[in-house]
């Protein structure tokens, strides 16, 4: 018989076998669609095999074959495998998790040409010069279409509002829709390692000497390399990117550009753009619609995108002339996936650039100790950029202001306020960050102490004073600011703590003439409403910023030169032990926005503990030190990166039910006797959630491989406990606790 191994999306860790009728060619990678049960389903097809233990009357055959799209390679479903594998999830949903939706559904794929625009005969003819300055953005659109013919992701790589002044100008007659030739039939042919590819190169920047002394270590790697390049804020570490870009694009590779925010893709888009004009390059995020994301990652697996931009799962995208791996902030936690495949988009990034043989690189300012520690052991190569890359440029000075000891407003100082009006005067920009959005963190009643705490979560509702609601941001519920206390009946309700909503009321009252603008999940949750924030920034149109950790990395604001940090000291004392580590870099990547250009900047940090040995290596700018320090305590704990873990989660309606299955796995576990160590069961960080009672088993071992090996043995007990009315997930390398 004609057999093959099919991955299904259904949670079972094994491939299902199928017969496929003769006169049927099915390739390995291939989408197929079988029957599944009453059910049809779309799966990919793993591999071919001889022989079944299945009887011959209980195999079903492949139904279809599904056209329209490429196979996926055998190094993407290797790819897929040792995921499934490493992270302990089942392999037909890892699979399938990894493609775009369209390919995940039974709906017909068909390649379309292009739609793209050019000048009109009358548009051609049009003099810019003389063409209404107040129309800025058609004047961009059609400079750009002189240049060359458009489609329309390039155009609203110009502005957000491309598309309506684009439909504006069709109507005026100027410009023409055209059908560009697809890429993904006309794609360009793999080059050999010596052949050069032509393309326009803006080499804007003269390298310094660290950034050149990067680009040549990781240019003359020969084979798999993974780079750590550690590089202060502001040392031009995405120039280093574009010339190892232009390396690569040169021999005709690939190269993809991991970034852990959504909200970084739309500028990091438009640089590479005008840095390398004629260069096919594409994003892949949660941010486009099923149509686009199907778009591009088709481009990228034809060989038609050169860069590859994207958020996490871009990791997964089909990349036949891979040739070189970026991570950008690879600290950054929205790397790890926290729920499917619980996968790290940086660690998973690591392993394909070695099964490719091609490297990788790792860049932060503040890098993760994991990292840190491996590049100071020799596993990484470290490459430093100490300097900021314009000369003018300096490391912004910081200072701590002990709120035990001065006047507050509202939760900032009057030093702090008064700092900001200076700025304003000078014409230039402030920054407040506060890590915690909405008004105020609790509801409180003055009579009886009530607080809003959430019937279905063990949190506190947030205050949201402009909708006049309490939200809860674990499960979404939410109700109407009551008049008086649901306790006592007091009318007495009052704020307690500060939100970025509450910062910017201050503010307002404060400064009445200043231009704020707040930046956070809230305000940005329209689709371009932070692109056109951006440019009002840019354009110095806004004089005091608030906003939460959205606005902490990799922006370039000029004309900001303060920022001012507003209650850090949570994690100080929090449970979490990587709560340090993530403070630290938070604080060094919010205190780069301050002093870019060559105006100097400042950062002022209000804390309760101002000789705290974090915020005197802040005020240093001494990575090292801290590092060091944070490393000496994780090896005498015995915490990661000296010892590598395991969660198993549970949870469920019934506390009894979940803590009887995590003791149960923990017996379990205890009689296979591998060497780990098996901690006890624990309440989770927040032990109940939507209802749900959450519970946690940390299993660790100091060594990776005795780890897997028990992983391996243990799920096959784990898949056999009852657990009907529950929950339980593993959880590899876990980031939360």
């Amino acid at each position: 018989m004609n057999i093959v191994r099919v991955a299904l999306d259904i949670p079972l860790a094994t491939l299902f076998d199928y017969t496929v009728a003769e006169g049927i060619d099915v390739g390995v990678g291939q989408r197929v669609i079988v029957p599944f049960g009453r059910r049809q389903m779309v799966g990919v097809v793993m591999g071919r095999v001889a022989a079944t233990e299945l009887s011959p009357e209980r195999i079903k055959q492949v139904l279809q074959v599904l056209h329209g799209s490429m196979p996926l390679s055998a190094s993407l479903l290797d790819l897929l495998r040792f995921c499934s594998d490493y992270y302990r999830y089942p392999i037909g949903p890892t699979v399938l998790s990894a493609l775009p939706a369209r390919l995940r559904s039974d709906k017909p794929i068909t390649s379309k040409p292009g739609l793209g625009y050019r000048l009109s005969a009358s548009g051609a003819a049009l003099d810019l010069a003389s063409f209404p300055k107040r129309r800025v953005v058609q004047r961009r659109i059609l400079a750009k279409l002189a240049e060359q013919p458009c489609n329309l992701a390039q155009l609203k790589a110009l502005s957000a509002t491309a598309g309506a002044q684009l439909r504006a100008l069709m109507a005026e007659g100027w410009v023409e829709s055209i059908a560009l030739v697809s890429p993904l039939s006309h794609g360009p042919s793999p080059a050999s390692g010596e052949e050069e590819q032509k393309h326009t190169f803006e080499n804007a920047h003269t390298l310094t000497g660290e950034q050149q002394s990067a680009v040549n270590a990781i240019t003359q790697a020969q084979g798999y390399a993974c780079f750590l390049l550690h590089g202060i804020t502001g040392s031009g570490k995405t120039e280093v990117y574009v010339h190892l870009m232009h390396h690569v694009l040169q021999r005709g590779g690939q190269v993809l550009l991991l970034v852990p925010e959504i909200n970084l893709t739309p500028q990091l888009e438009n640089y590479f753009r005008s840095r390398f004009p004629d260069v096919a390059l594409c994003s892949l995020h949660s941010g486009l619609s099923e149509g686009e994301r199907l778009h591009n990652w088709q481009q990228a697996q034809a060989g038609a995108a050169q860069i590859v931009l994207g958020t996490r799962l871009s990791v997964f995208a089909e990349l036949p002339r891979l040739a070189l791996i970026i991570a950008d902030e690879e600290h950054d936690s929205s790397f790890k996936q926290q729920d499917g495949l619980r996968y790290s988009a940086r660690d998973v990034a690591i392993f394909r650039a070695s099964q490719c043989g091609i490297p990788i690189v790792l860049g932060s300012a503040t890098p993760s100790l994991e990292s840190y520690h491996n590049a100071q052991s020799g596993r990484y190569r470290m490459l430093r950029l100490t300097g900021r890359a314009l000369a003018e440029a300096r490391l912004p000075a910081v200072r701590c202001i002990n709120i035990n000891q001065t006047v507050m407003h509202h939760g900032i100082s009057e030093n702090l306020l008064r700092e900001i009006g200076q700025r304003i005067a000078r014409k230039e920009q402030s920054l407040l960050f506060i890590n915690r959005r909405g008004y105020a963190p609790v509801l409180m009643c003055g009579g009886c102490g009530w607080l809003s705490g959430c019937k279905h979560c063990a949190g506190k509702m947030v205050l949201h004073l402009s909708d006049k609601r309490l939200r809860c941001h674990h499960c979404g519920y939410q109700l109407h600011v009551p008049y008086a206390c649901p306790s006592c009946g007091s009318a007495d309700l009052h704020p307690v703590g500060s939100g970025t909503q509450r910062v910017e009321s201050v503010l307002q009252e404060r400064f009445p003439d200043a231009r704020i603008l707040r930046v956070d999940r809230d305000s940005t949750r329209n689709k371009h409403v932070w692109q056109t924030m951006r440019a009002q920034i840019h354009a110095n149109e806004v004089d005091i910023l608030v906003g939460t950790q959205m606005l902490a990395k990799g922006h370039d604001f000029p004309a900001l030169t303060l920022v001012g940090v507003l209650n850090p000291d949570s994690a100080l004392y929090s449970s979490d032990f990587r709560a340090p580590e993530k403070l630290f870099a938070q604080l060094v990547q919010v205190a780069g926005r301050a002093g870019r250009a060559d105006k100097p900047g400042e950062v002022i940090i209000q804390t309760a503990f101002p000789d705290h040995p974090l915020f005197r290596a802040l005020q240093t700018h001494d990575f090292e030190s801290w590092a060091a320090s944070q490393l000496a305590e994780r090896k005498m704990a015995g915490f990661p990166p000296f010892m590598y873990q395991a969660m198993l989660r549970a949870e469920g309606k019934q506390e009894a039910e979940v803590y009887t299955f995590l003791e149960h796995a923990r017996a379990a576990a205890v009689e296979l006797r591998h060497a780990v160590e098996i901690l006890g069961v624990v309440p989770a960080a927040l032990p109940r959630r939507a209802n749900h009672l959450r519970a946690q088993l940390l299993i660790q071992s100091t060594k990776r491989k005795e780890l897997q090996q028990f992983l391996h043995n243990w799920q096959s007990l784990l898949d056999a406990l009852p657990a009907q009315k529950l929950r339980w997930s593993l959880d590899v390398d876990p980031l939360e606790f």
